[in-house]
């Protein structure tokens, strides 16, 4: 592929210990997964499963076949270790127990 016939694009994945950001340079319209397993990311993180991978572009969901323009950043999700919804309820119940016990706080001397 010819320099000039070629668009910047990034792809991402982050872990809690360790971040990676590859640039490349693909041909346009190249697809999500296509720059993915172009980028050897999977390589390096081993965990990463293209069979039930999400991914997105610049913090959209988006398919894996989605075509890439100039300068988008494709992002690999890692699952989530928590439900969303049953962490905001658990959330809420702590806060309404604080509510309840009000002056638990220590006295200053």
């Amino acid at each position: 592929m010819a320099n000039d016939e070629a668009i910047s694009v990034e792809v991402a994945y982050a872990r809690a210990d360790e971040q990676l950001v590859i640039s490349l340079q693909v041909a346009p319209g190249t697809s999500l997964q296509s720059a993915i397993e172009r980028s050897g990311i999977c390589e390096r993180f081993p965990e990463i499963d293209m069979a039930v991978v999400k991914a997105g572009i610049f913090g959209k969901a988006a398919a894996l076949d989605t075509p890439l323009k100039q300068g988008d950043r494709v992002e690999i999700y890692r699952p989530l270790i928590a439900d969303p919804k049953e962490a905001r309820k658990r959330r809420a119940a702590e806060g309404k127990q604080m509510k309840k016990g009000g002056g638990d706080l220590p006295a200053e001397e």
